[in-house]
C-alpha cells in the first residue's frame, strides 16, 4: 500500500504537468481572425450618385479598425454591366467606373496597411458576364477563344428539324432553363446563374490560365487573399460521347423553373473544382515564397454537403483553402431551432473537420436575410456570441454588429435578378435587395450613407435607431458594443487555444472554452420562450460555484462585472450571458 507522502507526491506531480503551458504553435494571422464582409454597393457613399464606393469604405476603415475586426473581404468591384451586382465580370483587372479607378483601389490598400487591416477581394472565377472580352470573341469563334465557355449544338426539335431544343435539361439558379441560344454563333452556351452570365469552361487549360493572372495581379496590387465565388459550380459533368446528360428530378420541388427541380449531379460538386482549388492555394503559396510577408489565403464559397466541402480543405498530401465557408448556421438554424438542433448544425461542421484545419462560422451575407429577421432580434447577440466564442474563424456581414433588420423593397424598387425574374406576387420570397440596403452610420439624411436624392436601394426605415452613431454612444448596452466586447474576448489565450465543450440543458445551450487549471469563458443561451433555472455546476462540476459575469444579451437584466451564482441560475427568453473564471483540473 502506498503511504500518503508518495499519493501527494504524486498528485503533485500530476498538478504540476497540467500546470506546465505546452508550447503553442505560432499561428497565421488568419487562425483567430474575424473577418468582415464589406458590400460595396451600400457600404459608404463617398461623392453623392447613391452608389457606395472604394473612396467610401477607405474613410470608414478606422470604424473596422475601432470594432477590432482584422480583415475586410470586399464584395465584387470589378467592372461590370452590373446586371447581378458585380457578379457578372467584363474585366476582372479593371475597377468598376462607379466604385472609382486602381489608383483608389491602392489607396485603401496603402490606407489598410496603416490601420494594419488586411483586405480580401471577391475572386468570380466560374462565369464571366456576356459582354467579357473573352465571351464576345468566344461567340464570333474568334481563333483561340472557341472554347472558353461551354457552347453545344443542342438537340433537334422533333416537330421542326429547322429549330433547336437546349442540349439537357439542366437549370438556371435564377430560374428556367440554364441554356441560352445565341444567334450569332448558333449554338447554346450554358449558364448556371443569369443568361448574362456564361459559365466559363475550365477543361480548356487556356481559362485556367487567364485565372491565374486574376490571382497574380491583384496579389502584387497587395490584396492578402481572395473569398471564391461559387466554387462547387466550376466544373460540369463532362458529356458522355459528346451528349450531356439531363438530371434526375427532385419530387420534394415540383416547379419545373425552379433550380431546386433537379437533383444536381451533372452541374454541382464535380472531383475537379476541389482539384482546382488546390492548384490556387499553390499560387498564393509561391507568391509568399517569392514576395515574403504573411500567408495569402482563399475563403471557399460552398453550400455543399460537408463531406464534399471539408475536401476544400486539402489532403495529407496537398494543401486546399485555409477557409471553406461554414454555412450551417445559416441553413440548419433558424428562429424555430432548439438546443439540440443547435449542437447538430455545429456538430455536423465540426466532427468531420480534417486533423489540424480551422473551423469558420458564419451567420449572414449578402444572399440571405439578415440575422434579426432569421434568428429573432432576441436572439441576435447569441448568434454574435456564437460565432464568436465557438474555436476559429468568424465571418461578419456588414450591420449584423448592429442588429440592422431586412429593409423594405417594393416591387418597383427590386434589383435583384433573383426576384426580378418572378413576378410582383412572390418576388419577396426570392429577392436577395432587403438584406442589401445601405448601411447605417448615423440619424442623419440616408442613415450618412448617401448626400444623393435617391439611393440605389432605399434605406431601410429603422436607421434612426438601429445605426452606428446611436448605438456607440448608447447610454449602457447595444448590439454594437456587445460586438465589440465580444471581439476583445477573443484575445485571451483560452479564445486563442483553449479546449471547447459544449451541450444543452432543458434547451439552454452551454458552450465552455477552457484551458485546465487556467482560464475559462462559458457561453450561455436560453432558447426557450420562458424562463428556464438551471444548476450550471451540476450539469458541469469542473465549473466553479461563482463566475463573473463579462457580456450580457440586450435582453439581460444581468450586470456585467457581477458574480454568477452558476449552482441557480436564471435565464430569461432567449436570454443570453458570456461568463468568465478559472478551471480546476478537473473538466469533462
Amino acid at each position: 500500500m502506498r503511504s500518503t507522502r508518495t499519493l501527494l507526491a504524486l498528485v503533485y506531480f500530476s498538478v504540476f504537468a497540467l500546470s506546465c503551458k505546452a508550447p503553442e504553435r505560432t499561428k497565421e494571422w488568419w487562425e483567430n481572425a474575424e473577418f468582415y464582409q464589406i458590400y460595396p454597393r451600400s457600404f459608404k457613399d463617398s461623392d453623392g450618385d447613391g452608389l457606395g464606393d472604394l473612396n467610401g469604405i477607405t474613410s470608414k476603415l478606422q470604424y473596422l479598425k475601432d470594432l477590432g475586426v482584422k480583415s475586410a473581404w470586399i464584395s465584387p468591384i470589378y467592372k461590370s454591366p452590373m446586371f447581378d451586382m458585380g457578379y457578372d465580370v467584363s474585366d476582372y483587372m479593371d475597377i468598376h467606373p462607379a466604385y472609382g479607378t486602381l489608383e483608389d483601389f491602392d489607396n485603401l490598400i496603402s490606407e489598410a496597411n496603416r490601420l494594419g487591416l488586411k483586405i480580401l477581394l471577391d475572386f468570380v472565377p466560374n462565369h464571366s458576364s456576356d459582354e467579357h472580352e473573352w465571351f464576345v470573341k468566344s461567340e464570333n469563334r474568334e481563333a483561340g477563344y472557341e472554347d472558353y465557355y461551354i457552347w453545344d449544338d443542342g438537340k433537334i426539335d422533333p416537330s421542326d428539324p429547322n429549330k433547336r431544343l437546349p442540349p439537357s435539361n439542366w437549370l438556371s439558379a435564377f430560374r428556367g432553363s440554364g441554356w441560352k441560344w445565341s444567334e450569332k454563333r448558333k449554338q447554346f452556351y450554358y449558364h448556371c446563374f443569369t443568361v448574362k452570365q456564361p459559365d466559363l469552361n475550365f477543361r480548356n487549360p487556356l481559362v485556367v490560365k487567364e485565372m491565374e493572372k486574376v490571382l497574380t495581379f491583384w496579389l502584387e496590387r497587395g490584396v492578402s487573399g481572395f473569398r471564391c465565388d461559387a466554387v462547387t459550380n466550376i466544373y460540369e459533368k463532362a458529356p458522355l460521347d459528346g451528349v450531356y446528360l439531363d438530371e434526375p428530378e427532385n419530387p420534394d420541388q415540383p416547379d419545373p423553373d425552379d433550380f431546386d427541380h433537379l437533383k444536381h449531379i451533372y452541374v454541382l460538386d464535380q472531383p475537379e473544382s476541389i482539384e482546382i482549388v488546390y492548384q490556387w492555394r499553390k499560387i498564393l503559396d509561391e507568391y509568399r515564397e517569392k514576395n515574403g510577408g504573411d500567408q495569402r489565403i482563399l475563403m471557399i464559397e460552398t453550400g455543399s454537403p460537408n463531406s464534399y466541402s471539408h475536401q476544400f480543405y486539402g489532403n495529407a498530401n496537398t494543401e486546399g483553402a485555409q477557409l471553406p465557408f461554414n454555412f450551417n448556421l445559416i441553413f440548419k438554424v433558424d428562429k424555430t431551432t432548439d438546443a439540440q438542433g443547435l449542437i447538430e448544425a455545429i456538430d455536423t461542421w465540426l466532427i468531420g473537420l480534417p486533423a489540424g484545419r480551422t473551423p469558420n462560422w458564419v451567420i449572414g451575407n449578402h444572399d440571405n436575410r439578415r440575422v434579426p429577421n432569421r434568428y429573432g432580434m432576441e436572439r441576435t447577440d447569441f448568434m454574435n456570441m456564437l460565432g464568436m466564442i465557438l474555436p476559429g474563424v468568424s465571418v461578419t456581414y456588414q450591420g449584423d454588429e448592429l442588429g440592422m433588420v431586412d429593409g423594405e423593397v417594393t416591387w418597383v424598387e427590386t434589383v435583384d435578378p433573383m426576384g426580378c425574374n418572378t413576378n410582383s406576387t412572390v418576388y419577396d420570397d426570392y429577392s436577395r435587395d432587403p438584406a442589401r440596403t445601405p448601411f447605417h452610420w448615423d440619424s442623419t439624411y440616408n442613415a450618412g450613407f448617401s448626400t444623393a436624392t435617391k439611393t440605389w436601394l432605399p434605406v431601410a426605415s429603422t436607421y434612426q435607431t438601429i445605426n452606428v452613431d446611436v448605438e456607440l454612444n448608447a447610454n449602457g448596452k447595444s448590439h454594437l458594443k456587445i460586438y465589440k466586447d465580444l471581439i476583445k474576448l477573443r484575445s485571451k489565450r483560452v479564445m486563442r487555444n483553449g479546449n471547447y465543450r459544449y451541450r444543452e440543458n432543458n434547451n439552454v445551450f452551454i458552450l465552455k472554452r477552457f484551458i485546465p487549471g487556467e482560464e475559462l469563458v462559458v457561453l450561455l443561451g436560453n432558447m426557450n420562450d420562458h424562463n428556464e433555472y438551471i444548476n450550471l455546476s451540476e450539469v458541469d462540476p469542473s465549473i466553479p460555484a461563482n463566475l463573473e459575469i463579462l457580456i450580457v444579451s440586450m435582453n439581460s437584466e444581468k450586470v456585467v462585472g457581477t458574480t454568477l451564482n452558476t449552482k441557480s441560475v436564471l435565464l430569461k427568453p432567449s436570454e443570453a450571458i458570456v461568463c468568465g473564471g478559472t478551471l480546476a483540473f478537473y473538466w469533462r
